[in-house]
């Protein structure tokens, strides 16, 4: 099948296809970091280290990847998404294979969470299906995004009891060797994200092609005999000068670059390099002249300073609270992965409907995610710790609507740029958040503090975003480029008398 070239999203079709290759392309990535809670206490057993820094390894697989956006969403510009994500499975599964041979936390660190997605794991899958299934979808695209992120919470959900059951039989190492060898099925789901526009490295290698075929099939007519020769030409100062040296010192280097190495290839190719990275940072710099965009950046970094933690500590909390021995048959983590799917499908769907303001619902789930966070540490039985979960898991489901509330905000012509710079300060966040909860346990011995912290973090991101998407802003700025028009009576009535004569 050829490319297609179509300049409007068919809203299906193919479309669907691509919805289901980027659904197992996250759920093949994101299983495993979805349901690292199992993963925590084997570590803590293993390495015994204290919980601030093990947690880094939980922290660092999601925010390293986020803070990577940008070099993703610029990889995916330039190069597709089909040979991103092939990439990406290579690094996912190296890092979790890498995972099993680890000595110490801080190369388990290295392995598990900057290998295994800073910008060339799991970022740049997220990045590659984001990006196509918006480009596919129109009126659809709340539903196709609430199906392909539901990928990462079935990846968790499943992971989660897979993995516990892994180590049982083969121990920590068995399990990640195991894990790691089935992610490399990411190649695969490659396949099917057939481009619906060229990307940037294909248009410049086109461009660079015609230009060389220009070059070779076209001549230049060398002067006969029997023409004249050249005239000089007089100069503004009254000097003469030949057309030929007048265009041959146009190529020849100022005196700037006349020095050593100035006008070598290799200095202006960095200076080439350098002026495309200044305009990039010009563009993202505009993004954050916006309010509703700026308050949405400062809203998901303190959402992920306080949502993500109870995802790596909820089973420790348990255990901690002594509500629980071990890990459950159903662990937390797979509650939380499983009503976070349900949330991605739910917000998703109702995100398609034109009454519905996606600013706001998103800032509604946020303050539904605090509020729940506020409510773990009063909790005194492991069933309320289940129902609390699934509500943190149903309300985290607004990831699936993040893309959709940029894409209202700042178009889908500049999407992959925005949700970069969006994700560079979500990224911030996600690695902040469980080493300062586990902080808070080991100065105070326990959850309590920390996790109201959390939910006050994430109630504010809420309350703030509500705030910026009010309509009143817009009201207020349209009264002030309203023209003011000072008049008193004496030039009225001037006027007035000038109409009538």
């Amino acid at each position: 099948m050829s490319p297609q070239t179509l300049d409007k999203a068919p809203d299906g079709g193919w479309g669907w296809v691509i919805v289901v290759a980027s659904f197992a392309g996250q759920f093949l990535a994101y299983g495993s970091p979805q349901s690292v809670g199992v993963l925590y206490p084997e570590w803590l057993d293993a390495f015994q280290e204290g919980k601030g820094l093990t947690a880094w390894v939980g922290s660092v697989v999601y925010g390293a990847g986020l803070i990577a956006s940008p070099i993703c969403s610029a990889c995916v510009i330039n190069f597709g998404a089909r040979p991103v994500t092939v990439f990406s499975g290579i690094m996912v599964a190296g890092g979790l294979i890498l995972s099993a041979f680890a000595p110490n936390v801080p190369f388990l660190i290295f392995s598990y969470g900057v290998v295994d997605t800073a910008g060339l794991g799991c970022g740049l899958v997220y990045a590659a299906t984001v990006t196509i299934t918006c480009q596919y979808f129109d009126k659809r695209r709340g539903l196709a995004l609430g199906i392909v992120t539901t990928g990462t919470s079935v990846g968790g959900f499943l992971y989660a009891t897979t993995q516990n059951k892994l180590i049982e039989l083969f121990g920590l190492e068995g399990c990640l060797l195991i894990i790691g060898a089935f992610s490399l099925n990411l190649m695969a789901c490659a396949g099917p994200m057939r481009p619906l526009h060229p990307p940037g490295y294909y248009l410049k290698q086109k461009a660079a092609y015609e230009r060389t075929e220009e070059q070779v099939f076209s001549q230049p007519e060398k002067p006969g005999a029997s023409e004249e020769p050249l005239q000089p030409t007089a100069a503004s100062n009254g000097v003469a000068k030949d057309p030929l040296i007048t265009v041959e010192a146009k190529d020849t280097p100022v005196d700037g670059e006349r020095s050593l190495l100035g006008g070598s290839p290799l200095v202006l190719a960095v200076r080439k390099r350098q002026r495309a990275y200044c305009k990039y940072m010009r563009s993202t710099g505009r993004f954050l002249e916006d309010r509703v965009f700026t308050a949405l950046c400062v809203s998901l970094f303190l959402f992920t300073l306080g949502a993500f933690p109870p995802v790596l500590f909820m089973e420790d909390v348990a255990q901690s609270e002594g509500l629980i021995d071990g890990v459950s048959v159903i662990p937390l983590v797979s509650i939380v992965a499983l009503t976070t799917g349900l949330g991605k499908l739910a917000l998703g769907a109702v995100m398609d409907l034109r009454w519905i303001d996606s600013t706001h619902l998103y800032a509604f789930t946020m303050v539904g995610t605090g509020t729940t966070l506020l409510l773990i540490p009063v909790s005194e039985s492991y069933a309320a710790l289940q129902v609390l979960s699934g509500l943190v898991g149903f309300f985290s489901g607004n990831w699936s609507i993040t893309p959709y509330v940029t894409t209202k905000i700042v178009g889908i012509e500049q999407l992959t740029e925005a949700y970069g710079v969006l994700m560079f300060f979500g990224g911030f966040g996600t690695i902040l958040g469980p080493p300062v909860v586990g902080w808070f346990y080991d100065c105070t011995q326990s959850y309590d503090v920390a996790f109201y912290f959390s939910g006050s973090c994430v109630v504010l991101g809420g309350v703030l975003l509500f705030l910026s998407a009010l309509p009143c802003w817009e009201r207020r700025k349209r009264e002030n480029s309203r023209p003011e028009i000072h008049m008193n009576m004496g030039h009225l009535v001037t006027a007035r008398l000038s109409c009538l004569a």
